[in-house]
């Protein structure tokens, strides 16, 4: 259906993750993925949403030059926010094992932003979504790091993985969020194009 609509367009994801560009694969969309090195620096006075919507749009600006009128260009930023700070992916072990700390006994947001853009366009949808930790133990934060690497992960972990399993107690809002793209905003979005 979402595959008919967007006939015309080339899609392009610029994303390196493997969780978006499955999601991608489930929505049954034909894409092309482009990657651009940037710098993910953000203004300090930026809060939340801000700061996702900010990264998500920094991120399309290097492809302005070479974007056709049929290529419509995604791009995305996932934050976790906790005690008004942005936790963004772990450097190390130490560096996940702090964040993992800090997260354990509390309650977080995971927030995402998506661009949608083309020379013609540019939309920045966004979804929130409420996380619920149990308290952790050290030996569990340590057996999650070694055996799952989350480096490549905002807030150093991943609702889908064991930790996610065990030490989730509840969720807010959109659990596809939580993995790093709001997939219903999009479909819908990409939908009314």
């Amino acid at each position: 259906m979402l595959k008919e609509k967007l006939a015309n367009y080339t899609i392009i994801l610029a994303s390196g993750s493997p969780r978006r560009q499955q999601f991608f694969k489930d929505l049954g969309l034909d894409f092309e993925i482009r990657l651009k090195s940037i710098d993910e620096v953000y203004p300090n006075h930026l809060k939340g949403v801000e700061i996702t919507d900010y990264l998500a749009n920094l991120k399309s600006i290097p492809f302005d030059d070479e974007l056709s009128a049929n290529d419509l260009l995604i791009t995305s930023d996932t934050i976790v926010w906790l005690n008004n700070k942005a936790l963004g992916k772990p450097k190390n072990y130490e560096e996940a094992f702090s964040i993992l700390r800090n997260l354990s006994g509390k309650t977080h947001e995971v927030i995402t932003s998506v661009s949608i853009k083309n020379p013609n366009f540019q939309k920045i949808i966004n979804d929130t979504t409420t996380v619920y930790f149990r308290d952790l133990t050290d030996e569990e934060i340590d057996y999650y790091i070694t055996t799952y690497k989350p480096y490549d992960k905002a807030g150093a972990y991943g609702i889908q993985e064991w930790i996610g399993k065990i030490g989730i107690d509840k969720i807010e809002g959109s659990y596809f969020n939580v993995m790093g793209l709001p997939v219903h905003k999009l479909y819908k979005e990409l939908m009314n194009l």
